[in-house]
């Protein structure tokens, strides 16, 4: 609420506002519908994204982050917005430094969230960081604005109301939410020079082959741990279309074996090359339109002259299509990638599956790693 006050006070930009309703409490409803009115009333058009997923298994606090991402990102796409604010204040960064460092987070883990990131074709900007949250509520009550308290916010079930409560205990130490601030700040300026590194090393050892990345497995193995955990990490996350790096527990594990599934890839490795594609089952039931992009970076197009039939969807390959692929010489990546790889289907016949072979006058291609592959951040 805060945020939305203040930006209208800012000017010089056209304002929408969105607010998630996670459906989790049965006041959620009434609370957007004071936001939507307390938006009308200041001349700013609003939306309510309704969340359905929750299946109540899992991290109930991380799925409706990630879903909450999710909800605004499409919507700020249908409404071709510039860039989305997000309310996230020094509180809040000095909670994740203290959940991350309770988890035994690297330099990525605890570095500060940016000021301005993109991500999923969406440009997001956090202009209070280095606010307070006691300073936004001093704010509104001195100009007379209303807000809701959100009860979650007091359940000390969630470890970041654990991490909340706790940093009052800390700041006699001089544990205070801003020098955890700063200290995230300081490891991600150092988190730059560690993406540095591997981007100098990653041209040299890794190769980009029809979706699959591919590095050299001596030249990988003789990198210092944290280039070549960078590395890997940032190739799963390209491969699989997702921004959060695996745990780095799980990351080594997978690179030591000599098959591993993490983070929806399939990871193998021999005595030449570690090569990351991704998992079968990841995409198993993944269907897309022939016209749209499939699993995040696939694109398929029809021979020339062919006019691009509503009728056709892409989806895997799989056991069943590869089996119509026995000509080997026409394959374009091992099995184990081709199961993963994009074909062109009518319902259940198999029409093109151009890495594979099969009706490669159809052309296939992948959205190739930005340059800044291992210089990418972590997300927050």
């Amino acid at each position: 609420m805060a945020l939305m006050h203040l930006a209208q006070h800012w000017g010089g930009a056209s304002l929408h506002v969105a607010t998630v309703n996670h459906n989790l409490r049965p006041e959620a409803a009434q609370e957007a519908a004071f936001v939507a009115q307390t938006a009308r009333e200041l001349g700013l058009s609003h939306d309510t994204l309704v969340w359905d997923g929750w299946d109540k298994h899992g991290n109930l606090q991380d799925a409706a982050r990630q879903a909450r991402r999710a909800l605004l990102a499409d919507w700020a796409t249908r409404q071709g917005v510039q860039a989305v604010l997000l309310g996230h204040t020094q509180d809040d960064q000095a909670e994740t430094f203290l959940m991350r460092l309770a988890r035994g987070s690297g330099v990525d883990g605890l570095a500060a969230m940016a000021p301005v990131r993109d991500a999923a074709g969406v440009r997001w900007m956090r202009p209070l960081l280095e606010i307070t949250r006691a300073d936004l509520r001093d704010w509104m009550r001195a100009n007379e604005l209303a807000w809701v308290d959100d009860p979650g916010n007091e359940d000390s079930q969630y470890d970041r109301i654990k991490a909340r409560q706790a940093l009052d205990l800390l700041a006699p130490l001089g544990l205070t939410r801003a020098r955890l601030s700063q200290t995230a700040a300081h490891m991600a300026q150092a988190r730059t020079v560690l993406n540095e590194a591997a981007a100098t090393a990653a041209r040299d050892i890794c190769r980009f082959e029809h979706g699959d990345i591919v590095f050299d497995a001596s030249a990988l193995d003789a990198l210092p741990a944290d280039t070549r955990d960078r590395l890997v990490a940032r190739a799963l996350c390209e491969v699989a279309s997702n921004s959060y790096r695996p745990r780095l527990s799980a990351l080594r594990a997978a690179q030591a074996a000599p098959s591993a599934t993490l983070h929806g890839c399939r990871i193998t490795r021999n005595s030449r090359e570690l090569r990351i594609t991704r998992e079968a089952h990841a995409v198993r039931d993944l269907r897309a339109p022939l016209d749209s992009l499939w699993d995040g970076r696939w694109r398929i197009c029809p021979p020339a002259g062919l006019d691009r039939p509503s009728r056709f969807d892409i989806a895997p390959l799989g056991e069943a299509g590869l089996a119509l692929c026995p000509d080997r010489a026409g394959w374009r990546l091992p099995r184990l990638s081709l199961l993963a790889s994009p074909a062109i289907w009518h319902g259940a016949r198999l029409i093109a599956a151009p890495l594979a072979g099969f009706a490669p006058e159809w052309q296939v291609c992948a959205r190739e790693p930005q340059e800044s592959l291992p210089l990418a951040p972590y997300s927050h």
